[in-house]
């Protein structure tokens, strides 16, 4: 099924609504927080969360509750625009921050990185972890090229939301019903 993962949906939410510097923060926050996931399955921890249920599912239950918590502030949001410099920054760190932690609290992604980035290490290489690294720093590009990608697309068509309070609001409400989805779709997973 071709659904777009919490980090895109995130990344769109804030170029919408807060427009393409801050879905630039989004798309880094995702894309560093890809690294204890690649770390995990590098040294092997991606084994001990696989193999054991409460750990995968402790992460897991974070994880869903991080996603309804999300979902929750998108719902409850009053639409305001942020015009304040000061206020601005600390918000693009809060952008980055919410970003890399919907990435950390997904256990799929650590299992996704110990199924998938070992098929295209030789079995024979001389050094497999400069292999793994150099893989996963490439997921990690590809990942930040086309979040700011998904960014600049959302806030192409920022102006049009921006200017209706209905569009906003019903648009948030979609983005948080998106958020509570994929948390119930995440409760539901299995290793």
């Amino acid at each position: 099924m071709l659904i777009p993962g919490t980090g895109v949906i995130f990344t769109i939410s804030v170029g919408l609504f807060q427009g393409y510097r801050a879905s630039c923060y989004a798309a880094l926050g995702c894309t560093f927080g890809i690294i204890p996931s690649l770390l995990a399955s590098i040294f092997g921890l991606a084994v001990v969360i696989y193999t054991s249920a409460i750990a995968f599912q402790i992460i897991k239950f974070l994880g869903v509750a991080y996603l309804l918590y999300l979902a929750w502030s998108m719902w409850k949001e009053t639409g305001s625009l942020i015009l304040d410099e000061k206020e601005e920054k600390n918000n693009l760190l809060d952008v980055a921050s919410k970003a890399f932690l919907i990435n950390i609290l997904n256990p799929k992604l650590t299992l996704f990185f110990l199924a998938f980035l070992p098929q295209f290490i030789p079995q024979h290489a001389e050094a497999p972890l400069n292999n793994m690294l150099l893989l996963g720093g490439v997921f990690m590009v590809m990942t930040l090229c086309v979040f700011i990608l998904y960014g600049l697309l959302a806030n192409s068509i920022r102006g049009y939301i921006i200017n209706s309070l209905v569009a906003m609001k019903y648009i948030q409400r979609t983005f948080a019903a998106s958020f509570a989805m994929l948390g119930a779709k995440l409760a539901m997973t299995e290793r």
